[in-house]
């Protein structure tokens, strides 16, 4: 799935938007997408000038707009009317740094769900090793 694609699920727009593509997808079960890391994007301006680091609190929403795309697609919802909030987050924890350059590879698995409420493990990795893992919590909501 494109950028593009990815667009017409999420409400998310640069430089907010997270996710550049799905790498892999089964329903109700798993989601796998990547970021790629690049050196113009804004926030490196200040994180942190001479050291340029993906803040953590970008990782952790990566991971989270990967659940939302996972209900999302799953759920074939109409999207017009919704939004998915991320409403919680436990046991998160940052193993390396992530630096412009970098791929960072998003993988969600959904635990549980009950009506429009969903937990979910997720972790990011860089060449195969992982920089954030966290459980991550979502809710479904109309619009108001």
């Amino acid at each position: 799935m494109s950028n593009k694609d990815i667009q017409n699920y999420l409400p998310h727009r640069y430089p907010f938007l997270l996710i550049d593509k799905i790498i892999d997808f089964k329903k109700h079960d798993y989601l796998i997408a990547q970021k790629n890391v690049s050196n113009n994007e804004p926030f490196f301006q200040g994180h942190f000038p001479g050291y340029p680091v993906f803040p953590g609190v970008l990782i952790l929403e990566a991971m989270a707009q990967a659940t939302a795309l996972l209900d999302f697609k799953s759920n074939e919802r109409p999207k017009d009317n919704l939004l998915y909030y991320f409403v919680g987050i436990d046991k998160a924890r940052f193993k390396k740094p992530v630096v412009p350059g970098d791929i960072l590879i998003i993988d969600v698995k959904l635990n549980q769900s009950k009506r429009d409420v969903h937990k979910f493990t997720a972790s990011s990795k860089v060449d195969e090793k992982i920089v954030c893992s966290a459980e991550l919590i979502g809710a479904v909501r109309e619009k108001e």
